[in-house]
């Protein structure tokens, strides 16, 4: 076990993973989804091996791994996703992320997110300042499937739509400045937002359930069905939004 605190432990985590999947990729050796698999297998036998290493006795939930249930009676439970965003990773983009969070006692207390294909990590102990809101203000849907829920909010509130691929790209889109809401209706796991979730939080983000809510990690059903990562100033707009539309559960 290393002197480094919880919090550098999961930056370098995620940078280091990062680094890997980068290699992997860049062999050509794999591509699409053959490439998208290889790297989450790689990246999850890392980070399993290195968590375990370096916290012997915290739980551990990630995508990749069988769901051990002795972590619900852990304080300290490690949620990794390996490879968030495995088809923008397969298919050579940018918008793909690798999250590292530690929740204590149910709360998404540290959490780091790299960027590798930015050469970026993104930490809850050391957030960035906010930039300047964007005006008019920019959501956040799928490149790929935008959601009609999303779309609805976007429209009541006058927002933009900014297309783009994983959720912890989404969520550091909002936290780097490039967007201003990033709201999910369609449904994610405690390793979708985890990370995401601590650092967009430690910026300064609204961070909630789509009803208000706050996040609750380390259940028992790991299905977290909605989320609203937003600029503060927009947090009362986008709440009433969702209940003109009756979005929330």
């Amino acid at each position: 076990m290393s002197d480094l605190s919880d919090a550098e432990l999961a930056a370098k985590l995620a940078e280091a993973a990062g680094k890997i999947l980068l290699e992997v990729r860049a062999s050509g050796l794999v591509e699409g989804k053959a490439l998208g698999k290889a790297g989450d297998e790689t990246s999850n036998a890392f980070l399993m091996q290195a968590i375990q290493a370096q916290r012997p006795d915290d739980a551990i939930l990630s995508e990749e791994s069988k769901d051990d249930k002795s972590r619900l009676d852990a304080s300290r439970v490690w949620i990794i996703d390996p490879v968030d965003g495995t088809r923008e990773y397969g298919e050579g983009r940018t918008d793909w992320a690798v999250h590292v969070a530690l929740s204590i006692d149910g709360k998404p207390s540290i959490g780091a997110v790299a960027l590798p294909g930015m050469d970026l990590v993104l930490r809850s102990d050391t957030p960035p300042a906010l930039k300047p809101i964007n005006n008019p203000p920019k959501m956040l849907v799928s490149r790929s499937r935008p959601g009609k829920e999303a779309v609805a909010v976007a429209e009541t509130m006058g927002a933009e739509l900014l297309p783009m691929g994983s959720a912890g790209a989404k969520a550091m889109a909002v936290v780097r400045g490039e967007a201003d809401i990033y709201l999910h209706s369609g449904g994610q796991y405690e390793w979708d937002n985890c990370a995401p979730v601590a650092v967009a939080a430690a910026a300064g983000l609204h961070t909630s359930r789509l009803d208000g809510s706050e996040f609750k990690y380390n259940c028992d059903n790991t299905y977290l069905p909605d989320l609203l990562i937003c600029r503060p100033e927009l947090a009362e707009a986008a709440r009433k939004a969702i209940d003109e539309l009756d979005l929330a559960d």
